[in-house]
């Protein structure tokens, strides 16, 4: 598929800066998903790790995105700062990014712990509580299912 440009470079995000500051600030992603000729949309929170350029995602152990995923692990997603509507404008004041990359399944457990310890901390003012509500050893593991997105690409565009 051949790459597309912003039409309105007025509006493109460029800076790197400002991207991280809106990957670090978002607290969910909509991800869009393909098996075959069936799209499939899910919004989930996660947890951006900029060393890894990557986000983290949890969820089930089954259930419909896992077999899209299994069966097409390339995925885009779209974080959205809404800054409102402004009426009598006609103007929409935003923020957002596309993203585009490989979504994994993650099997080992340290994988999976560093996988929800990024979420939690990206999410949770004070996660400790809460992890150690849910966490209560290795096998606390097996319960759920930790997503890591490989960031490959990422456009931004902005309206104000």
């Amino acid at each position: 598929m051949g790459e597309y440009h912003i039409r309105r470079k007025d509006r493109e995000i460029t800076d790197n800066e400002e991207i991280s500051k809106i990957l670090k600030t978002g607290k969910y992603a909509i991800i869009a998903m393909a098996m075959g000729n069936e799209p499939y949309v899910v919004t989930l929170s996660y947890g951006y790790d900029e060393t890894s350029n990557s986000m983290y995602f949890h969820c089930a152990n089954t259930g419909r995105k896992i077999d899209y995923i299994k069966a097409n692990s390339r995925v885009c997603a779209t974080i959205i700062e809404d800054k409102g509507y402004v009426r009598e404008k006609c103007e929409h004041h935003f923020s957002s990014l596309i993203i585009s990359g490989n979504i994994h399944i993650l099997e080992e457990i340290e994988d999976k712990e560093k996988g929800l310890k990024i979420l939690m901390n990206h999410l949770e003012q004070n996660p400790q509580p809460i992890y150690d509500r849910n966490i209560k050893g290795p096998d606390s593991y097996q319960k759920v299912t930790i997503l890591r997105l490989q960031i490959d690409s990422i456009t931004g565009k902005k309206g104000q």
